[in-house]
């Protein structure tokens, strides 16, 4: 069993200031699993805090074979009784879209994280770019794990991905780490 929560926090433009940033600050960590996720190759727990609701958290479990993982955009290979996590290209409009990128590989019993962050546009036409912006925190363990895993211990591996969605510099060197 291949367990996945992703936890997204989504804003408008019109947000963007340091008044909304201090109220959507510290939501994109991870959260306690459902007490029953169900049996299956893969179960993903989908968690959602959205500006257009005063992000207020909306749940959503999903469950099924290692293609689930593509709603949360990754990619999972299994090799032998480890999993290798890759992220899929998007939609973002930002960061550019470099392909199909590899995260990292989890032991039978590891967790990993992956952090990113994007801005999306609404329309496909430059004219009319209506943006919003997501920043994600992507847990995945290589088996069944306890509801508090992901807030009570720190992943095997962790990649991230974030960048600075306004403009000016790169945050500071981070990248991918594995311990």
């Amino acid at each position: 069993m291949i367990t996945i929560q992703r936890v997204r926090v989504r804003w408008s433009a019109a947000a963007r200031g340091a008044q909304q940033a201090n109220l959507r600050r510290g939501l994109s960590c991870p959260v306690p699993l459902p007490a029953s996720l169900p049996m299956c190759d893969v179960a993903v727990h989908e968690v959602l805090y959205n500006e257009a609701t005063g992000y207020v958290r909306h749940d959503e479990v999903l469950s099924g074979g290692v293609e689930r993982a593509r709603d949360v955009g990754l990619w999972l290979t299994l090799e032998g009784s480890a999993v290798i996590v890759e992220r899929l290209p998007g939609r973002a409009a930002f960061p550019r879209d470099r392909g199909t990128a590899r995260l990292f590989p989890l032991a039978s019993g590891q967790v990993g994280r992956y952090r990113a962050n994007f801005r999306f546009t609404f329309t496909q036409c430059a004219c009319n770019p209506s943006w919003f912006y997501e920043d994600w925190a992507v847990h995945v363990a290589n088996g069944p794990v306890e509801p508090e895993r992901f807030i009570q211990r720190e992943p095997d591996h962790d990649a991230d991905n974030r960048v600075h969605l306004y403009g000016g510099t790169i945050r500071p060197a981070g990248g991918s780490r594995h311990r």
